[in-house]
């Protein structure tokens, strides 16, 4: 019951519970903070669910940008293969020229026209073309190769090995890649000389003057003067 107390006035009043103390005030109090601390509670779970949508963003950002890495490589390696719109005939061709310049160490026009050669590659001049264009070789030194051989095996002279080299029926090389060869071959051109002259002597039964004359006549074995008198002085 409410509480009554006297007034100035001698009459009985009840007394007035304050606000803070009535039962609808805390039913109301409670009712607030629930509200409130659903409302912290939401807004958290959102927060939350909202953070795997970002990673998934940068993982299909991620996955985006490796298919295109990939895609890029791809593309640079299929680039990088031109060899692949090159028939068949031209890679043979080609083939033939590497192994005509690495065992036979052939010029450049004497690798062309053997492999057009009917009695040769007979290749397309297209195919041929393609692999003296294609062909890494260096010339010089096949140049010096092939003069090495004529001086070994056929003991020639340094002016007979230069001619043999540009001829037409002969090397095909370059005056410039014969001049390199004839520049850097080690040769004893009186060595040489020596052996045509017994040549001469034995095969063909020549006296020493025509011995001697042979072996200087352009149109023979090309040695010097001193060359041939060497190998003429030197005969058994």
């Amino acid at each position: 019951m409410a509480k009554r107390v006297r007034g100035e006035d001698g009459k009985m009043y009840k007394v007035k519970k304050p606000f803070y103390k009535r039962v609808w005030f805390w039913v109301l109090a409670i009712i607030f903070i629930a509200i409130v601390g659903n409302g912290l509670s939401g807004g958290n779970n959102d927060s939350a669910a909202e953070k795997p949508s970002n990673s998934s963003s940068v993982a299909d950002k991620s996955t985006d940008s490796s298919i295109k890495e990939e895609s890029s490589s791809t593309v640079v390696e299929k680039e990088s293969k031109p060899e692949d719109n090159v028939s068949s005939e031209f890679k043979s061709a080609l083939n033939q020229a590497k192994s005509y310049s690495d065992t036979m160490h052939m010029s450049k026009q004497g690798i062309y026209d053997q492999l057009v050669s009917e009695y040769g590659g007979q290749f397309q001049p297209d195919a041929a073309q393609y692999a003296i264009d294609n062909i890494q070789a260096d010339w010089n030194a096949n140049a010096l190769e092939q003069a090495e051989s004529y001086s070994d095996s056929m003991h020639m002279s340094k002016q007979g090995i230069y001619d043999q080299l540009i001829s037409e029926n002969g090397g095909q090389f370059t005056a410039e890649e014969a001049q390199y060869a004839i520049d850097n071959i080690k040769a004893d051109w009186n060595a040489n000389a020596l052996e045509q002259a017994k040549s001469y002597q034995e095969s063909m039964s020549m006296s020493p003057e025509g011995i001697r004359d042979q072996l200087v006549s352009e149109h023979g074995g090309q040695f010097t003067q001193e060359e041939a008198d060497y190998a003429v002085n030197n005969l058994d």
